[in-house]
């Protein structure tokens, strides 16, 4: 589990410099724009590997079972996510309806998608990964708030974007629910 919380202490510590103005501004004065950039991409990958690695080492030595979710937690879980999805897929260049009512898409996404696995997973390093990744966004959320940083326009009516937004991110969650056994090693139905 070390290298579990090894990673999300480096991907989230990475994530969470922008929120840290003054710190984030002395690095980019420090490294340069391109440089800061570099530096964020590979902390940002070590972590992500180290989770992966973790998280993978976890589940085959380690397991520590907290709590049993009950099965109506993973029909919440599928629901939820579908709408992470889609919420992920909002983050796109153009303006939408469903942008504007996000406002910020990917801290909708990253909360959504930590508190749908929390609810499916009753073990201690899914309670860690999944509640990091939970809390972190709902940080990061009121960070954006506190820095005036309103997110996306609000924009009058459904659009073509709105619709290419629902496919796209339906797409993608069905296309996670075929690769989650594979790509996770649990089965989502």
């Amino acid at each position: 589990m070390t290298f579990l919380i090894l990673g999300i202490i480096l991907f989230l510590g990475a994530h969470t410099v922008p929120m840290l103005r003054e710190t984030h501004d002395g690095l980019v004065r420090k490294l340069g724009a391109n440089g800061y950039r570099g530096a964020f991409s590979l902390v940002s990958l070590l972590g992500f590997v180290l989770i992966v690695y973790g998280f993978h080492t976890y589940r085959q030595d380690g397991w520590v079972q907290i709590w049993n979710p009950p099965v109506w937690t993973r029909h919440i879980t599928i629901t939820l996510m579908w709408f992470a999805f889609v919420a992920m897929a909002a983050m796109g260049p153009k303006p939408s309806r469903i942008k504007g009512w996000l406002r910020h898409p990917m801290l909708v996404a990253v909360k959504t998608w930590g508190l749908a696995h929390l609810l499916a997973n009753g073990d201690l390093g899914g309670m860690i990964l999944f509640g990091s990744f939970l809390a972190w966004a709902s940080i990061d959320r009121i960070s954006v708030k506190r820095r005036g940083l309103v997110g996306a326009d609000r924009q009058p009516g459904f659009t073509r974007s709105d619709a290419i937004i629902v496919a796209a991110g339906t797409v993608a969650y069905v296309a996670m629910m075929a690769a989650h056994p594979w790509l996770i090693g649990v089965a989502v139905m």
